[in-house]
């Protein structure tokens, strides 16, 4: 049956199981639009900025495993959702971005709103198509969803000229994709996976560094099969945090800059490092030279071309975490690590992350931790960049993956707000709270329109210092306290919340947080609480930039922490 090219794309993506898509439109993109009515089973939601829209795709595919798809036109559409793709790359998140382009003949002849889309995202793509003929455009579809949903997950790119749009093709389905060059490898050397267990069996201070590709691989039983069975601490990466409980007795917290002082300590200690789905990210690994000097390496992730590209690796296995854990497992025999682990619980005692609860004013850290105790823990924490975004990771606890969806390798201010709203979409039925920063805020907070137009339920906390917090933290201790450009003269958020139809309350006093908290949470609706913390708090531990990971700045002792 021939079908346009917007009608062909549309059914393809109902194909591959898409539900909602996050747009955008222009010029180049209205035969498409013409046609989506045509089509309830695509539900596409409208987003107030292009960079909204990737980074909603991206919230909602991290929530529920599925591909997140994104729209835009041509021009700058198109360009503004390059940090959303480049967000999405990095952080290994399954996305498929599709572009609308000028017509054919117009390409390369400076067109009004043409770019050269497809080259600028060649090196945060998995990969990206043009499509020059519409009988093309179904298979191109299908190859895109297989790229970014398989391997080392990640976002690709569909650039498609008006004209394939309104093109007239036969209409049908690939059934498989045909790929040669394009093999992820699933199984994992027996060789190395046996050397492994027997390096891991030899061990007396074993560190298992746990990333997201166990959350990707669904791997979070055989992690903590392997942890139990041969008592082996869990430290996690950022992204990694939810991978393992972080009630259970052998998880140890995050590592690197912000990690706790006892995963640092352990890590510079251990003699064997068994790093599962992660990439030794310099925020992880700190001054590489110096990184885990006394161990050898295990490292198991899918993408081979993340295996000794930071660190020097013993026991190199390629493969997909959930086969290589389950293969490992079946080859270890249990066995007690007691005296390591009591020594890093000695450490845990020595350096606990805490803060002052006697403190007058409102901490930031507080608010987390309330948010924590109020939502049991069960609630997703949407976070950005920044001190928002450390604090999230140590003060909430993460029992389940999926529970903390942040800003990685890209570490991108404004993605916690839309992210936050893409996550909601893809999990109506669970609690969704953004925390954001009063400076990331203020990048996508258009997006409270997108929210309360599709009444989407997230609870949003603005922990507002009045700072570029992170960066004023820098300007402190290792700029001589020189604040350029990092004080903010902020709206009133409430206020703004207000004129979008969102309830909100502005919170200044340290008993107020609870309430404010639990009325959140009592409205069926979006809700926003601006919490005026203390201006010139700090995050601590810290690992000054290009030190080793166990030197580490404590924070300093006020009152009872």
């Amino acid at each position: 049956m021939k079908m346009s090219g917007a009608r062909i794309l549309c059914q393809s993506l109902i194909e591959e199981g898409v539900e909602v898509i996050f747009g955008f439109p222009g010029g180049v993109l209205l035969p498409l639009y013409d046609v989506l009515p045509e089509f309830p089973k695509l539900r596409h939601i409208l987003v107030r900025h292009e960079q909204g829209a990737a980074h909603a795709a991206d919230g909602y595919a991290r929530a529920t495993g599925k591909v997140g798809v994104c729209l835009a036109t041509s021009g700058p559409g198109a360009t503004n959702l390059v940090t959303g793709i480049a967000n999405a790359c990095l952080d290994s998140v399954p996305m498929v971005a599709i572009t609308g382009q000028v017509i054919r003949p117009l390409i390369g002849k400076d067109a009004f709103q043409e770019i050269d889309i497809t080259g600028i995202t060649l090196p945060i793509t998995k990969n990206n198509y043009l499509v020059t003929d519409t009988a093309s455009l179904a298979k191109t579809v299908k190859e895109a969803f297989y790229l970014a949903s398989t391997g080392r997950p990640g976002p690709v790119l569909i650039d498609i000229p008006k004209d394939v749009f309104t093109d007239q093709a036969e209409f049908s389905y690939p059934t498989r994709v045909d790929l040669p060059g394009y093999k992820p490898t699933f199984r994992g050397n027996p060789f190395q996976i046996k050397k492994a267990a027997k390096m891991i069996a030899e061990a007396t201070k074993p560190v298992i560094l746990a990333g997201r590709g166990v959350i990707i691989s669904g791997a979070c039983d055989e992690l903590k099969t392997l942890a139990e069975k041969g008592q082996i601490p869990v430290i996690t990466t950022l992204l990694g945090i939810g991978s393992f409980p972080e009630n259970h007795p052998l998880s140890y917290g995050m590592l690197g800059m912000h990690g706790t002082a006892y995963a640092n300590k352990a890590v510079a200690d251990s003699d064997l490092i068994i790093a599962i789905g992660m990439r030794f990210d310099d925020r992880a690994t700190g001054k590489v030279s110096a990184f885990a000097e006394k161990a050898k390496v295990v490292h198991i992730d899918i993408d081979p071309a993340e295996i000794g590209k930071n660190v020097k690796v013993d026991v190199p296995i390629v493969g997909d975490v959930t086969t290589v854990l389950k293969s490992l497992n079946k080859q270890l025999e249990p066995k007690k690590h007691t005296d390591w682990v009591k020594r890093i619980d000695g450490w845990r005692e020595e350096y606990p992350i805490c803060f002052d609860q006697e403190h007058e004013g409102i901490l930031p850290q507080m608010v987390i931790s309330k948010i924590c105790q109020i939502t049991k823990g069960k609630a997703i924490i949407v976070t950005g960049v920044g001190q928002n975004q450390m604090w999230s990771a140590q003060h909430y606890c993460y029992d389940c993956p999926g529970k903390l969806i942040s800003s990685g390798g890209l570490g991108t201010m404004g993605f916690e707000l839309p992210a936050a709203f893409g996550a909601k979409i893809g999990k109506p039925e669970e609690v969704v709270w953004c925390v954001a920063g009063d400076g990331g805020f203020q990048m996508t907070m258009q997006e409270l329109g997108t929210i309360i137009q599709e009444k989407a339920a997230v609870k949003i906390a603005i922990l507002n210092n009045g700072f570029l917090g992170m960066v004023r933290q820098w300007q402190e201790l290792f700029y001589n306290k020189r604040y350029v450009a990092t004080p903010l003269l902020n709206p009133n958020f409430s206020q703004i919340a207000a004129a979008y139809g969102i309830p909100a309350l502005e919170v200044k006093k340290k008993e107020e947080v609870v309430p404010a908290i639990e009325k959140a949470m009592a409205e069926p609706g979006p809700f926003l609480i601006d919490f005026h913390v203390e201006p010139e708090e700090n995050v601590y531990p810290m690992v000054p930039s290009g030190a080793a990971i166990d030197e580490i700045i404590h924070p300093p002792k006020k009152g009872v922490r």
